[in-house]
């Protein structure tokens, strides 16, 4: 822990659930910047903007401002850009984040792109039907994650990386991903932190997605007990966390922090 500089959070279900803190979470992360580590909330939250996440954040407490967040889809809009220039894209998410995709172009036909956000009410029969048509007439697949399903107060809701699979398998394709747990998301992480991976700490609720996804970048990972982890989740994952603490309250005693 003497060599962390900087430590990735995740939001939901690590230091909210249905964006309301969970206890000791803004006294903890007070902790850390005090101490003068550096802080990145790295989420693949596709229903709201960084601006609004900090927004929201700041509302309930926590010292964040949007600098501070990394979304899935600002890192999709970065990537489009780079590697799809002028592509033409077709979205399918659950709320506003056309804020985040300056400088892509959105329609309704005939796209390049097909981009996949998270779940919700608009993730009915025509979208993903219409998605289908879309990839098989030749469109390449981006998803802004493959999240199963994420927790709210209503208990565990589905994702749309469940969606995501059977797109893949009906039109036979294998889509991109750009958010957690995708490489270039926590070497974004790092490069906006001005750390190595060995001076980064990554704090999640999924073991898959979070912790073990950071680990294989050379990110020590800390799992907590709050949001979406389940006990039969960790005992059937693909790896072993370096640490598992109750909740992000714990983490400035897992780092070494005064009170």
């Amino acid at each position: 822990m003497e060599s962390v500089r900087a430590v990735l959070i995740d939001i939901d279900g690590v230091l909210t659930v249905s964006w309301k803190p969970l206890p000791g979470a803004v006294e903890a992360l007070r902790r850390i910047r005090a101490a003068g580590l550096g802080v990145a909330l790295v989420t693949n939250t596709t229903s709201r903007t960084r601006a609004s996440i900090a927004e929201t954040l700041a509302g309930a407490g926590f010292e964040v401002d949007a600098e501070d967040v990394l979304t899935a889809p600002a890192l999709t809009a970065a990537h489009l850009a780079e590697h799809f220039p002028g592509a033409r894209c077709a979205l399918v998410n659950s709320g506003d984040i056309e804020e985040d995709l300056g400088g892509i172009t959105l329609v309704d036909e005939r796209p390049d792109v097909v981009v996949l956000g998270g779940a919700g009410p608009e993730f009915d029969y025509a979208a993903l039907n219409r998605a289908f048509g879309f990839l098989q007439q030749g469109a390449r697949l981006l998803a802004v994650h493959r999240n199963l399903y994420w927790r709210t107060e209503a208990g565990l809701q589905l994702d749309s990386g469940a969606f995501l699979l059977g797109l893949e398998k009906a039109a036979r394709v294998e889509a991109e991903v750009m958010g957690k747990p995708s490489p270039a998301f926590f070497e974004a992480a790092l490069a906006r932190l001005g750390v190595t991976a060995d001076q980064a700490l990554m704090v999640g609720d999924d073991v898959e997605s979070d912790v073990l996804a950071a680990q294989r970048v050379g990110i020590a990972g800390v799992l907590v007990r709050t949001g979406k982890y389940q006990p039969e989740t960790l005992a059937g994952a693909s790896g072993t966390p370096d640490h598992v603490v109750d909740a992000f309250a714990d983490l400035p005693a897992l780092l070494g922090l005064a009170q």
